[in-house]
């Protein structure tokens, strides 16, 4: 029996104001995911591949049609729900690593753990596993800055991976990497989607990167293409 989508979008629209003028930024889009894809997003500058990863992520809200996530839609739940269901649910991995600079790379880890109830012990053990989950458990008491850019991004997948969510966002991560530690990130989004059974979704305007993908989206000005 085949498993239920973990992301079904129906007729999801975005538009804002720019000035006086009104920019639609997904029009009619409807797509689903299945549990532990690796979905990349493609498509030129303003073509809605982060407008339509945010919402999914719970970051934005469409302006109408339905963005149901683990049977949930989320557009429903208010700014405090919605804070709460992205902690538990979504891991974020973006282009600039958003590391704190003075904390260690265990510390910054564990910062998602801060907003639930384990115990120091307990979330100390999660750290730890998601640092080795990375390849970095002997790099925990290092500060960003006595890592290279990929170490650092590898340390943001495993703060995202930390609170074991379902869904791992990612936007662009390889945007500020060289080839080599682009590959390694790469490497561990398509082991947690085929290893871990996370589903893991990734905008890129990368080819070689979409390539890790299990399944590509072309996007073209709010609409899905192929």
């Amino acid at each position: 029996m085949a498993a239920e989508p973990i992301v079904v979008i129906r007729e999801l629209t975005k538009s804002y104001l720019q000035g006086d003028l009104n920019v639609t930024a997904l029009n009619g889009v409807s797509l689903d995911i299945q549990p532990g894809e690796f979905v990349v997003l493609m498509g030129p500058s303003g073509s809605g591949k982060s407008t339509l990863l945010h919402i999914i992520a719970g970051i934005d809200r469409p302006t109408s049609g339905s963005a149901m996530i683990q049977g949930i839609n989320i557009a429903n739940l208010n700014e405090s729900q919605l804070a709460d269901w992205r902690n538990q649910n979504v891991g974020f991995v973006f282009q600039s690593f958003n590391l704190i600079p003075v904390l260690t790379a265990a510390e910054n880890v564990e910062l998602p753990l801060l907003l639930t109830d384990l115990s120091s012990a307990e979330r100390r053990k999660q750290v730890a596993t998601a640092l080795e989950l990375v390849g970095l458990a002997d790099r925990g008491h290092h500060r960003p800055d006595q890592m290279s850019g990929g170490q650092q991004q590898r340390v943001a997948i495993a703060r995202a991976l930390v609170t074991d969510p379902a869904l791992i966002v990612a936007d662009e991560p390889t945007g500020n990497l060289d080839a080599k530690s682009a590959g390694d990130v790469l490497a561990i989004l398509q082991s947690l989607s085929r290893d871990a059974g996370k589903t893991v979704i990734m905008v890129t305007h990368d080819p070689k990167s979409a390539a890790y993908g299990s399944r590509s989206l072309h996007l073209e000005k709010g609409e899905i293409t192929a």
